[in-house]
C-alpha cells in the first residue's frame, strides 16, 4: 500500500477540515470551558460527527462500520486536532472500540459496534492505575463470584470516563501486580452498582475521571477475550490509540505552526515583519522540517494498520510516532508562545490553548521517555 492518500481519503479529509472550521472552532472549546460544560464537549457536535460516519469509519460493514480503515480515521483525526475539538472520538474509538473489536466475541461486536458507531454507545478504556503510564501495573482485581465476577480496585485518567456508558476495565485475574501475564479485560456498565466516578478537568479543558470499583458484580459474559490473556489485545488497542493520538497531535502542531507564522508576517518591529530576522526564520525552518518528519511517522503507521503489519512492527511505529509527533508538537507549541511575544501567555489569544493541549497529550498513552524506551526495547536493545 503506497505512504500517500488515495482519493477518497483526500475528500474526507477535505470535508473534515471544513466541518471541524465551520462547526467546532477554537471558540467552542473556550465557550465548554467558560461554561463548566456538564458533558466536556459539545453534544450537538458530535452527532454531526456521528452523522457523517466518522465514529464507524474503521469498523468492519457487519458490525455496522464503513470499513474504511485508519489512514481514513486518522486523517479525520488529524482536523480535529487544528480545532483543538473535543469529542469522544479518542475515548470510544480509537481505544475503546479498538480493543473491543480486537478483543470481544462476535456476539459483544454485533452488540455493541454498531451502537459505538451510531453514537449510541459511548465506550472508555480503564487502564491507568498511577500518574504514569504503565499498562501492566494493574493492582484492580477480578475474582470469580458464583457465575460471573467481583471487581475491585481504582483506576485514574479514564479519558471521558464520567460520560461513557460502559467502561473496558483492565483487571488482574492471576500473576503479580507488574505482571504481562494475568491481565484480563471485562466490560463494565459506568451505572453499576459498585461503581464510583469522580470528574477531573485537565489542563487543555478535556476530560478524563478517577473511577473506584467496589465489589462490582458482573456476569460471565462481561469477559471480553480469554480468561488472563488479555494483554495482547490491549497492547494493540493502546497502539492504535497511540497512533491516532499522534495524528491528532500532529494536526494541533501544523495548526500551531501556521498561526505562529501568519503572525510573523504580520507583527512589524523597526518598521519591518519580524519574520525577517533570521533569527526567527531558523527557528521556523526548524519546526517546518520537524513537522514535515512527523508527518511521515505518522502516515507510515496509519499504512501500516490498514495494512495489518505484524504486532510488533506496529508497536515500534506506535512508539517512533508517539514521540516524534510528542516532541514536534511540545517544541512548536512553546516557539508559538514565544514568538507571539507577551501576547500569546494571555488567555485572549488562543495560542495558548495549544500548548495545554500539547502538555497532556503528551502523558496520555505513554510520554516521550516512555515511548524511547519501549522503542528501544522492541528494537532489540
Amino acid at each position: 500500500m503506497p505512504m500517500i492518500l488515495n482519493e477518497e481519503q483526500v475528500m474526507l479529509r477535505d470535508s473534515a477540515k471544513d466541518f471541524c472550521t465551520n462547526n467546532a472552532p477554537i471558540t467552542q472549546l473556550r465557550s465548554l470551558r467558560d461554561s463548566s460544560n456538564a458533558e466536556g464537549f459539545d453534544t450537538a457536535t458530535w452527532n454531526s460527527m456521528v452523522e457523517l460516519g466518522w465514529a464507524g469509519i474503521p469498523f468492519p460493514e457487519e458490525f455496522g462500520g464503513l470499513d474504511f480503515g485508519y489512514k481514513g480515521l486518522g486523517v479525520v483525526t488529524q482536523e480535529t486536532g487544528r480545532t483543538l475539538t473535543a469529542s469522544p472520538l479518542m475515548a470510544s474509538v480509537w481505544a475503546g472500540g479498538s480493543l473491543l473489536n480486537l478483543a470481544g466475541s462476535k456476539d459483544q461486536k454485533a452488540e455493541l459496534l454498531p451502537k459505538i458507531a451510531g453514537g449510541e454507545l459511548l465506550l472508555a478504556l480503564a487502564v491507568e492505575e498511577s500518574h504514569r503510564h504503565n499498562p501492566y501495573n494493574i493492582a484492580t482485581s477480578a475474582s470469580v463470584a458464583g457465575s460471573g465476577y467481583k471487581l475491585d480496585g481504582k483506576k485514574t485518567f479514564v479519558l471521558d470516563g464520567h460520560v461513557a456508558n460502559k467502561l473496558m476495565v483492565v483487571a488482574r485475574t492471576g500473576g503479580n501486580q507488574s505482571d504481562r501475564e494475568g491481565i484480563s479485560l471485562f466490560l463494565v456498565d459506568r451505572n453499576a452498582a459498585g461503581v464510583s466516578v469522580e470528574r477531573t478537568i485537565m489542563a487543555d479543558s478535556r476530560n478524563a475521571a478517577n473511577i473506584t470499583l467496589s465489589g462490582v458484580a458482573v456476569g460471565a459474559d462481561a469477559l471480553v477475550g480469554s480468561l488472563g490473556e488479555g494483554a495482547a489485545a490491549l497492547d494493540q488497542a493502546l497502539d492504535i490509540a497511540r497512533i491516532g493520538l499522534a495524528a491528532e497531535m500532529l494536526g494541533g502542531a501544523e495548526e500551531c505552526f501556521e498561526r505562529t507564522v501568519a503572525y510573523l508576517k504580520e507583527r512589524e518591529q523597526f518598521g519591518v515583519p519580524i519574520g525577517s530576522f533570521q533569527a526567527l526564520k531558523h527557528r521556523a525552518a526548524n519546526m517546518f522540517c520537524e513537522l514535515e518528519l512527523s508527518k511521515s511517522v505518522v502516515l507510515e503507521a496509519l499504512t501500516a494498520l490498514d495494512e495489518g503489519r505484524d504486532a510488533a512492527e506496529i508497536g515500534k511505529l506506535a512508539s517512533l510516532a508517539k514521540y516524534k509527533v510528542g516532541e514536534t508538537f511540545y517544541t512548536v507549541s512553546r516557539e508559538g508562545i514565544q514568538m507571539h511575544g507577551g501576547i500569546g501567555m494571555t488567555d485572549e489569544f488562543e495560542i495558548g490553548f495549544f500548548i495545554k493541549r500539547a502538555a497532556v497529550a503528551e502523558i496520555t498513552f505513554g510520554d516521550q521517555s516512555y515511548h524511547r524506551n519501549r522503542y528501544g526495547e522492541l528494537e532489540g536493545y
